[in-house]
């Protein structure tokens, strides 16, 4: 019998469940996080995101080991601008999730402020109805 919290490192092609790549100039922010929060679910280690899960010590190994698999697969899915900018040691899964959250909250008036203008200056030209719709 293989326990929930040790399927997660049968998980070798991170890309398979979470094809997405989150990247700061994509609106993919919510998709993506929707993706990891549900892989994680279903592995059973969702409490790395949410804070739920904390060592029992300093040297709970298990849990480390399972804390890195996660950051492991946040690192593999999002775009490499963005690991320069959130890669930092030491920290928990929790702590990047939430440093990946508030660069991406922070950032949403601006951003729907710029994607405003850009609709507002865009003319369908010889665009389809589908791709000006897009």
């Amino acid at each position: 019998m293989v326990l929930t919290t040790e399927k997660s490192f049968g998980v070798t092609h991170i890309k398979s469940y979470i094809p997405i790549v989150l990247d700061m100039q994509k609106m993919n922010y919510d998709a993506w996080r929707e993706l990891v929060e549900t892989h994680c679910l279903s592995f059973g280690v969702s409490g790395h995101l949410d804070g739920t899960s904390i060592p029992t010590n300093a040297e709970d190994t298990p849990w480390k080991e399972r804390d890195g698999l996660v950051k492991m697969w946040i690192y593999s899915t999002i775009s490499s601008s963005l690991l320069d900018t959130v890669l930092k040691t030491p920290c928990s899964a929790r702590d990047l999730w939430v440093t990946i959250e508030n660069l991406f909250r922070d950032n949403k008036e601006a951003r729907a402020i710029q994607l405003e203008n850009e609709l507002r200056s865009l003319t369908i030209e010889d665009m389809s109805v589908h791709e000006y719709c897009q």
